[in-house]
């Protein structure tokens, strides 16, 4: 099983931005305690972050017929893109929208997703550790896919 995870805007600056809304824990380690879950299980995963909305199109168009499933946390792109939306509907693959804060409990203009029509699950709230949960939700949700 092949699964990317994709980070956008200011995702590299964890542990620096906001820490008592993000956390103290800094981007290496959500890359390491994604790839350790990944190693345990026997997953191939593919990490990547960029601040650059076309950068973000890109990758998501690169999983098409590479990818088994998409974890995506877009950042700030989350409320205004629907470029991320279109490319995630149009490779198709399973995807779960990931947020390190507590959105719901955020700004006004955080409580819209552009991308969330396109995903099977949002996580949000659940710090680094929402990766982990949406890397273990796409293994079932792909496993039962295939058993049908």
């Amino acid at each position: 099983m092949k699964i990317t995870v994709i980070n956008g805007a200011n995702i590299n600056m964890l542990g620096i931005r906001e820490p008592d809304i993000y956390g103290s824990e800094n981007y290496n380690t959500l890359v390491k305690t994604v790839e350790d879950y990944c190693r345990v299980n026997d997953i191939d995963v593919d990490i990547y972050q960029s601040n650059h909305e076309g950068d973000l199109v890109d990758k998501i168009q690169s999983c098409y017929q590479k990818s088994d499933g998409i974890v995506i946390n877009p950042g700030a792109y989350t409320h205004t893109s629907v470029a991320l939306l279109d490319a995630l509907k149009a490779v198709s693959i399973p995807s779960v929208e990931v947020h390190i804060s507590d959105v719901p409990s955020r700004e006004d203009f955080r409580q819209i997703s552009y991308i969330r029509p396109a995903c099977k699950k949002t996580i949000t709230g659940h710090g680094i550790a929402g990766y982990v949960e949406a890397i273990e939700f796409l293994q079932k949700f792909i496993t039962e896919s295939k058993e049908k």
